[in-house]
């Protein structure tokens, strides 16, 4: 009996292992048919993430394109050999090891960590000398990287590219400080990402102010992310761009709702993800992390979606991958599928007698290839080709929007040829659906105003005054020109501003300290422009100029010779040497013909003087005979004229504004006399005098109001006082008689109000007070609280009037001379000739040029000329006598007997006796 149970026991255990060995010996069999013909098999090994959405849609991808491969070719079989490294890099260096000892695989693929593909390249690359294929690359990418790794073939770029692309938009939108969002991945490998990112925001002047790193929701139990709520809660982070990159999904996903709780994915913010994560986002799947990221910008590398094999692909993919819904194949999964086609062409280009070796092929045909990723071209291992981006903006939890390409050569445009740029993303909507551009910065509210330091003591109020007995008035407590300035801007804001003022009793440099620590949002008041300022806090653009300026006691100027003031010294000499010049020729033009210029040398000589002295003030009478003198004297009456006109004018000006004459010639006077100079102690202009003008501590007098500047000087206190050239104006406008202020020669950034670094309101700021400059309006403010005309009613300046140089009447000179020569010359030349015939006429009475000597010839030729009398012919003149002509006077006369026949000479004094009818 107990035999039989037994047997019926054996016989039932059989039936149940029969199915089993049947399945075993199957595959038993197929091994053993690709064992033998194993030279048509190559074994590829796989590693991936199975854990994660990336290496699932990797898997499906390779596996369709092994699949693919092995329908169609009938000599070459691939089989893959997939194990999981869950992005251990030392998980993923052993799972290589076993698949090359066990499986013997001919290449390795995947790794989705740059950690798992260097560990995998040392470990088994290197040693095996089997070709690895890296669906990672490094940030940055490490020099000498072929020699260290010659059989490492890695399909990605680095991450510069994209984060230039990041940094250009946070450059297009005009956001100065961002938070930078990351996962830690245990190995530190996002050092490389932030220097880079670092380096790419310092080129379009902008930084990292905080970086926030997330724990692995791995590594904790029961992740109630309190955590992460208090570390977004800190109070100095006062940017709201943030960059969240190299971070799984479900850290991401508490990362969003712990952000829309907290009101930080909201208006005003901005938030952008790098390609890592948008490739986890499916367009077409609706889920809750894709609703709290509203208004996120997202990078994904751009590939052609209308080619038939992508379509085909696509549609295999959607069959096989394993997860719900129709997911779409992102570039992770094209990457793979390019990764094992290439494979799979290498190997249909080897033959069993070929002794090419598999990393020969690979490198031949990654050289130059297209696949669904898109164009790649390698060299030494490395990826050549720039990569084309594109901007993503999440709609909804519905939809994808896609925005504007990317490339490093081009920046945005609207094509992938990158031909037709654009100036940013494209039409983003923002979180919260905002149609503008978020400010990116924690914008003030009623609840939690713009806290805004103002100076509390100053030296002059009209700036800034603070007046706190006005604390519980109607009236403004906080008044003054920069107060109003502050006014007017926040009038031209496109959005309220809520802010409240506070005064500030310490020094200017303290207030900047306050704010570059955050103590203050801004400061509004008489705030200079400095170098060492600059680099703590914002700036907006200067309302006033500013310099240092010098202001000493002056008293009026008097001079005995103020007569000679309104013309230079040399102005003087030159128009005393063209009144005799034109002296000189008017005498030698009437001496023939003119009696009033004859008789002897000395009544000539007075005649001449008077009659050119005489004219200056066109009191003179004499009659003039020559058309040559009269066109020389018309043109020295317009010199007269002018001149006169010009005297009188600047002489005037001169006796009618008082000119005041400084005590103090300037500053190396004063230092050498080690004369004691006040300035304001609360301002940096202290420093100033020592440092760079090199005056002595104990000269240096600290003056705190507008007030004492005068007291100081009527009591010999000081003997100069050295201000901003906005306060020097001010004051001498309030004090304009008794003192003189020097015009600024030393230079600085001018007057404006300061911001935390980044803040985009400084911009907002800068943009108004240049509306306000342009427009005329933020003149008329200065004028009036600063410089009103009331008060200084009397005309006293120490810029009065100049003495008119010769500059100024060169041309006039220039034309009087050149006329006067001109005349001159003419006459000469018509005496010359006369001079020549009387000689010819004389014939041998005159000694031979041979027996008379130069300075007897020369005093013959000085005789004539001095004593030479105008022959008036009484024929008509030909063409050879016009110029003696134009050189004669005209007479009204006529007589019987002139003739040609009978010529006759009549002599000046004969002239007189002729009647004009």
């Amino acid at each position: 009996m107990s035999l039989s149970l037994a047997a019926s026991n054996n016989v039932q255990g059989l039936r149940l292992l029969f199915p089993a060995l049947i399945i075993y010996f199957l595959i038993i069999l197929s091994y053993g048919v690709g064992a033998q013909n194993s030279s048509n098999v190559t074994n590829v090994g796989a590693i991936i993430n199975g854990n994660s959405r990336i290496g699932k849609e990797q898997k499906t991808a390779m596996e369709i394109a092994a699949e693919t491969f092995n329908n169609r070719s009938k000599t070459h079989k691939l089989i893959l050999h997939f194990r999981n490294s869950s992005t251990d890099p030392f998980l993923a260096a052993s799972a290589a090891e076993e698949l090359i000892k066990e499986k013997k695989v001919e290449a390795i693929v995947g790794m989705e960590t740059w950690q798992e593909a260097a560990q995998v390249a040392d470990l088994v690359g290197n040693q095996a000398q089997i070709p690895v294929i890296s669906f990672a690359a490094p940030s940055i990418t490490p020099p000498l990287m072929q020699r260290r790794w010659p059989f490492l073939i890695r399909m990605a770029a680095d991450g510069s590219a994209q984060m230039k692309c990041i940094a250009d938009i946070v450059s297009a939108y005009h956001w100065k400080r961002v938070v930078v969002i990351y996962e830690d991945d245990g190995y530190g490998g996002d050092v490389g990402m932030l220097a880079l990112l670092s380096e790419a925001l310092q080129d379009v002047g902008s930084k990292i102010e905080h970086r926030l790193v997330l724990p692995q929701v791995s590594s904790l139990s029961n992740p109630n992310w309190v955590e992460l709520e208090e570390l977004l809660k800190l109070p100095t982070m006062q940017s709201r761009v943030y960059i969240v990159f190299q971070s799984s999904l479900p850290t991401v996903a508490h990362l969003f709702r712990v952000a829309e709780k907290m009101g930080l994915v909201g208006k005003e913010s901005a938030w952008i993800i790098t390609e890592s994560i948008t490739s986890l986002l499916d367009p077409h799947e609706t889920s809750d992390i894709s609703s709290t990221m509203k208004g996120t910008l997202g990078i994904k590398t751009y590939y052609a979606k209308n080619t038939n094999s992508f379509a085909t692909f696509q549609k295999q993919f959607q069959t096989k991958y394993p997860e719900e819904g129709s997911p779409e194949s992102g570039i992770y999964a094209l990457r793979a599928y390019d990764a094992i086609r290439i494979i799979a062409q290498a190997i249909g280009r080897m033959t069993s007698n070929n002794s090419t070796s598999l990393q020969l092929l690979l490198n031949t045909l990654f050289s130059n290839y297209t696949g669904l990723s898109g164009k790649m071209r390698f060299e030494a291992g490395e990826i050549l080709y720039s990569p084309v981006l594109r901007i993503i903006n999440i709609v909804d939890g519905k939809r994808f929007k896609e925005l504007n390409f990317w490339t490093p050569d081009v920046g945005f445009s609207l094509e992938e040829t990158g031909k037709i740029r654009d100036g940013d993303a494209g039409g983003v909507i923002w979180p919260g659906n905002l149609t503008r551009v978020p400010k990116g910065w924690a914008m003030p509210t009623a609840a939690k105003p713009m806290k805004i330091g103002v100076p509390g003591k100053t030296s002059f109020s009209k700036f800034v005054k603070v007046d706190p007995s006005l604390e519980n008035s109607d009236k403004k407590k906080y008044v003054g020109f920069c107060i109003a300035i502050f006014d007017m801007v926040i009038e031209r804001l496109n959005y309220s501003l809520p802010y409240e003022f506070e005064a500030f009793d310490g020094l200017y440099d303290d207030l900047v300290e306050r704010v570059h620590n955050k103590v203050y949002d801004a400061a509004v008041g008489d705030i200079t422009v400095l170098a060492d300022r600059l680099e703590k806090v914002e700036f907006t653009q200067p309302y006033m100029e500013s310099g240092l300026s010098m202001i000493v006691p002056a008293k009026p100027e008097k001079s005995t010779w103020m007569f000679m003031k309104p013309f230079t010294w040399q102005m003087w000499v030159v128009s005393g040497a063209i009144l005799i010049y034109t002296m000189f020729v008017v005498w030698f033009l009437e001496r023939p013909s003119n009696p009033e210029f004859g008789g002897p040398l000395k009544n000539q000589i007075g005649t001449a003087t008077w009659f050119t002295f005489s004219s200056l003030f066109f009191s003179h009478r004499e009659k003039i005979y020559s058309n040559l003198t009269r066109l020389v004297v018309v043109v020295w009456l317009f010199v007269v004229l002018i001149l006169t006109s010009s005297y009188t004018a600047n002489l005037s000006s001169m006796l009618t504004i008082q000119r005041l004459e400084p005590n103090v010639t300037g500053i190396e006077m004063l230092k050498r006399t080690n004369s004691k100079i006040g300035c304001d102690g609360d301002s940096f202009v202290m420093e100033y005098l020592q440092t760079v003008l090199g005056f002595k501590l104990e000269n240096i007098v600290k003056v705190s109001s507008e007030y004492n500047y005068t007291k100081k000087f009527k009591s010999k206190t000081i003997s100069a006082a050295f201000l901003e050239l906005p306060y020097a104006k001010v004051f001498m406008n309030q004090y304009c008689e008794g003192y003189t202020a020097t015009v600024p020669i030393y230079r600085f950034g001018g007057l404006s109000f300061i911001f935390q670094r980044g803040s985009p309101i400084a911009r907002d700021f800068t943009k108004a007070i240049l509306e306000l400059l342009e427009n005329g309006e933020l003149k008329k403010l200065q004028n009036d609280w600063l410089t009103p005309e009331n008060e200084c009613p009397k005309n006293v300046t120490s810029n009065g009037p100049e003495s008119l140089s010769l500059n100024s009447f060169t041309g006039l000179y220039v034309i009087s001379g050149v006329t006067s020569s001109f005349c001159f010359l003419l006459s000469l030349a018509v005496w010359g000739r006369r001079f020549q015939q009387q000689e010819a006429d004389q014939g041998n009475a005159s000694p031979s040029p041979s027996e008379e000597t130069l300075w007897n010839k020369t005093v013959r030729i000085a005789r004539f000329f001095y004593k030479r009398e105008l022959n008036i012919p009484t024929r008509a003149p030909t063409f050879g006598n016009y110029a003696e002509e134009w050189h004669s006077p005209r007479w009204d006369y006529s007589t019987a007997s002139n003739t040609p026949e009978h010529p006759r000479t009549i002599r000046p004094t004969e002239i007189e006796c002729v009647q004009q009818e």
